[in-house]
C-alpha cells in the first residue's frame, strides 16, 4: 500500500464517530440495568439480557468486517456500513425509550435492546478499520490517543447528562430513588433523543464528508475459513486476542454490575430499591471513571509510539488491576471513588495502547488490505467478554449469595493473567523501517 500522510481531519472525523458510538454504549450501560431492575431483581436474568450485546458482537463484526475488505463500491468499503448502522442505531435508541415508556413486558424491552446491539455492531469493525486504513504505522499511537480521548468523552457526556437529569427529577418529584424519579418526568426521553441525534448525525457526516483512501488490490484473498484459521495459527494475533478478551471481561464485570456493586457495598443488598437509590451515584461514578480514562488515554497513545508497545500495555493493565484487588476490602463511598479513579487512568492507557496493535501487526505481516476482518475479530474479542461477564458474572454473584463485591478480585486476576501473553508477543514492537 502507498505511504499514507497523517491527516488530523481524518483523525478528528473518526474521533467524532467514536464519540457518538460511545454516547450510545454509555446510554446502554447507564440506564439499561436500572430499567431492567423494574422488571426483575435477578442478577442472572439482567446479566443475560445485557449479555446479548456480546453474543451479537461475537459474530456480526467478524462477518461484516470480512465482507467490507472486498467490497467494491464507489461509496467506499467502510462508509456504507457506517451510514446504515448509524441510522438504524439512532432509530433503535428511540425504540428503547418508547418500549419502556409504553410499559411493554420484559421480553419486549429485551428485544429493543437486542435491535440496538445489532445496529451498533453493523459498523463496529468498519469504524475500527478506518484508522489503520488511513494512518501510517508509527503514528497510530498518536491517532489512537485522540480517538480514545473522544470516545471516552462520549461516555462522560452521557453519564454526566443522565446524572444531571436524575438530580433535577429528584428535586422536582421528591422521589428518593433516582431512576424512578426520572421515569416520572419527561426528562427520561432526553438522553435517548440526544443519543439518536449523535448516532445518526455522526454516521451521515462521515459518509458525506470523509473520503476513504483507494482500496488496495487484494491478490490472494483469504476465505473466511482461512482467515479464521490464520488467526489461530499466528501466535502473536492469538496471544493479543486472548489477552484482550481477559481484560475486557474484567472491565465488563464492573460496567455491567456497577449498580449492584454499589448497592451491595453501601446498603448491604442489591434489591430493586437499593439499586434505584444508587443510580444517580452510579452515573456520577461512571462520569468520574471516564474523566480519569481521558487523563490516561492521551499519554497512553504517546507512550505507545515513544516508549514501546509492551511497556504501555502492561503499565496500563497493572494500574487498572491493582485497585480491583483493593476492591474486596472497600466498604465506603470515598474508597469506591478513589479505586475507580485510579482504575480509570490505567484503563485509558490500556485502551490507547491496545487499539493500534492489530494495525501494526497487519503491517508487520504485510496484510494491511485485511483491516476489516482482523478488526472484526478484534471487536469479537471485546464482545465475548460482555457475553461471558453478563452470564458468568451474574451466576457468580447469585452463587455467592448476591455478594457483588466478589467481582472485583476476579476481575483483577483476569487482567494479571493477560499481561504475560502481551510480554511474550514476538512482533509487538514497531520496526525502525516502518517509521521511515
Amino acid at each position: 500500500m502507498n505511504k499514507k500522510k497523517f491527516s488530523w481531519s481524518v483523525v478528528l472525523s473518526l474521533a467524532l464517530l467514536g464519540f457518538s458510538r460511545s454516547v450510545g454504549w454509555a446510554l446502554n450501560k447507564g440506564l439499561s440495568f436500572p430499567l431492567l431492575s423494574s422488571y426483575t431483581q435477578s442478577a442472572f436474568v439482567k446479566g443475560t439480557i445485557l449479555a446479548v450485546e456480546g453474543f451479537i458482537g461475537l459474530f456480526i463484526p467478524v462477518l461484516l468486517g470480512y465482507y467490507s475488505d472486498t467490497l467494491k463500491s464507489r461509496h467506499g468499503r467502510r462508509r456504507p456500513f457506517i451510514m446504515i448502522g448509524g441510522i438504524l442505531a439512532g432509530i433503535a435508541a428511540m425504540m428503547m425509550y418508547t418500549a419502556y415508556a409504553m410499559g411493554v413486558p420484559l421480553w419486549g424491552f429485551a428485544l429493543t435492546l437486542a435491535f440496538f446491539y445489532l445496529s451498533m455492531h453493523l459498523y463496529t469493525a468498519q469504524f475500527r478499520a478506518l484508522m489503520p486504513d488511513t494512518i501510517e504505522s508509527g503514528q497510530r499511537g498518536k491517532a489512537s490517543g485522540v480517538i480514545t480521548l473522544l470516545e471516552w468523552a462520549g461516555n462522560l457526556f452521557l453519564f454526566g447528562l443522565a446524572g444531571y437529569l436524575i438530580a433535577k427529577a429528584v428535586a422536582e418529584t421528591g422521589e428518593s430513588e433516582g431512576i424512578k424519579a426520572l421515569a416520572q418526568t419527561p426528562y427520561l426521553k432526553i438522553p435517548y433523543i440526544i443519543t439518536a441525534a449523535f448516532l445518526i448525525g455522526a454516521a451521515l457526516f462521515v459518509y458525506f464528508i470523509v473520503r476513504e483512501p483507494e482500496a488496495p488490490e487484494i491478490e490472494e484473498n483469504e476465505s473466511l475459513t482461512a482467515y479464521l484459521k490464520s488467526i489461530v495459527e499466528n501466535r502473536d494475533f492469538l496471544k493479543f486476542y486472548a489477552a484482550q478478551t481477559l481484560w475486557w471481561m474484567s472491565f465488563e464485570f464492573i460496567a455491567i454490575f456497577l449498580y449492584g456493586i454499589l448497592a451491595y457495598i453501601l446498603h448491604g443488598s442489591a434489591s430493586e430499591e437499593n439499586v434505584k437509590a444508587v443510580t444517580s451515584l452510579g452515573l456520577y461514578l461512571m462520569a468520574l471513571f471516564n474523566i480519569t480514562v481521558l487523563l490516561g488515554a492521551l499519554p497512553g497513545g504517546l507512550i505507545y509510539d515513544k516508549l514501546g508497545r509492551r511497556l504501555s500495555i502492561i503499565l496500563g493493565g497493572l494500574i487498572f488491576a491493582l485497585p480491583q484487588l483493593w476492591g474486596w476490602f472497600i466498604d465506603t463511598q470515598t474508597e469506591i471513588v478513589i479505586a475507580l479513579g485510579i482504575a480509570g487512568i490505567g484503563w485509558g492507557i490500556l485502551m490507547a495502547a491496545s487499539y493500534p496493535v492489530i494495525g501494526d501487526l497487519l503491517t508487520r505481516y504485510e496484510k494491511e488490505a485485511f483491516t476489516g476482518r482482523y478488526y472484526g475479530f478484534f471487536e469479537a474479542t471485546r464482545s465475548l467478554p460482555v457475553l461471558l461477564a453478563g452470564i458468568v458474572g451474574g451466576a457468580i454473584v447469585d452463587l455467592a449469595g448476591e455478594n457483588y463485591r466478589v467481582l472485583f478480585p476476579i476481575g483483577a486476576i483476569l487482567v494479571l493473567l493477560a499481561m504475560p501473553m502481551i510480554w511474550h508477543m514476538k512482533n509487538l514492537e514497531v520496526h525502525t523501517t516502518e517509521l521511515e
